[in-house]
């Protein structure tokens, strides 16, 4: 995700913002669906809510991605939680174009190329929530600690504090992560990450 180039409200800032996070935005929800319908409507909506907020971006309370990841967060919550806003983003995107089967094979391609991902989401499930949250945006997402402080609004103390307990869970429960095999190869680079 961009580090540097602010969202702004008019069309073209805008373009500009969402050309460059894309495919970061897709991959963030990739991991955490299975459904092609489901991973392009949440995608569309993390915009869509990034767009209505992006005259109220505040550079001094964090950077782009860590404000986009904080709203996609927030979009893919609501949307598992089932409450109003699914809904009304369900009106939003009425009328749009159904996907073509051109569309639905790209983002097969996509969900099953970050399957690795979701089997070491799988694998920390054990993990309590607040540990996993902190863990997913720094191991899996690439943000930063303070990002991911900023995103979840924390301190920073705090999110490091808990990515240290994540990794030592994740250590105590899978001590053969740390060998190389092809299976385990994904799970080795994450955990390099947040080493």
């Amino acid at each position: 995700m961009s580090r540097g180039a602010p969202p702004r409200p008019d069309a073209a800032g805008f373009a500009a913002f969402y050309e460059e996070n894309f495919d970061a935005v897709l991959g963030f929800v990739t991991r955490r669906t299975t459904c092609p319908q489901v991973a392009a409507d949440l995608t569309a909506d993390i915009f869509v809510a990034a767009l209505e907020a992006a005259d109220r971006y505040d550079p001094g309370r964090g950077s782009p991605s860590a404000w986009l990841y904080g709203i996609a967060r927030n979009v893919l919550s609501s949307h598992y939680r089932g409450n109003v806003r699914e809904r009304h983003a369900v009106a939003r995107l009425n009328g749009r174009r159904l996907l073509d089967e051109e569309d639905i094979a790209a983002l097969e391609e996509r969900i099953d190329a970050e399957r690795a991902a979701r089997a070491l989401a799988e694998r920390h499930s054990a993990l309590s929530e607040p540990l996993r949250e902190v863990l997913d945006l720094v191991a899996v997402d690439g943000l930063t600690p303070r990002e991911a402080a900023q995103a979840l609004g924390l301190n920073q103390a705090t999110v490091r504090v808990r990515l240290h307990r994540a990794k030592r869970a994740l250590r105590a429960a899978y001590p053969a992560v740390t060998e190389r095999t092809d299976r385990t190869e994904p799970v080795d680079r994450t955990l390099e990450v947040v080493s």
